[in-house]
């Protein structure tokens, strides 16, 4: 369901996605408001679930969790109940930062953060294929990260906010 959003609203969001520390002072005088009118519209794009968290983003590697992979997971038989049941399991999984359902030959593609190639190797040993679903991984490793970013492309939805 989209939300309707007019161009104070896209001003808003891109303020805050960009830094979530920011005060609602801050966010009103970047977007042409005061406080008060700014602060209700957060509070009525909060209610609605367009801003559904704050978060502050780490450094990967400045936490030595800098060894990313992709993984394609095909199930042995990918019916309702299964997918259900690998679901729940990855849920348990901190590594696991990202899945999703995707059509093709692989039924999950998994985004994956670890210490290095043996803390893989054992995530992958005895984590994700002790998992009797399973009957096919691919792995990706990736070698360098060329973009990494959380933000949305405000641009597709307002005029007002540049394209990144």
């Amino acid at each position: 369901m989209s939300i309707k959003i007019d161009n104070i609203d896209a001003k808003i969001l891109y303020e805050v996605q960009n830094d979530a520390a920011l005060s609602v002072a801050d966010i009103a005088e970047r977007v042409g408001l005061s406080s008060s009118p700014c602060w209700r519209r957060i509070k009525r794009m909060e209610e609605l679930g367009i801003i559904q968290q704050r978060v502050t983003r780490l450094s990967r590697k400045h936490l030595g969790l800098d060894f990313e992979v992709f993984v394609a997971v095909k199930l042995a038989l990918p019916n309702k109940e299964n997918m259900e049941k690998f679901e729940r399991a990855i849920m348990t999984m901190p590594e696991v930062i990202q899945c999703a359902v995707v059509t093709g030959a692989v039924d999950f593609m998994l985004r994956i953060l670890t210490k290095d190639m043996h803390t893989y190797d054992g995530f992958l040993r005895e984590t994700l294929l002790s998992i009797s679903l399973v009957s096919d991984i691919q792995s990706r490793i990736v070698v360098r990260q060329t973009k990494d970013t959380t933000s949305l492309p405000l641009n597709l939805i307002s005029s007002a906010v540049p394209a990144r």
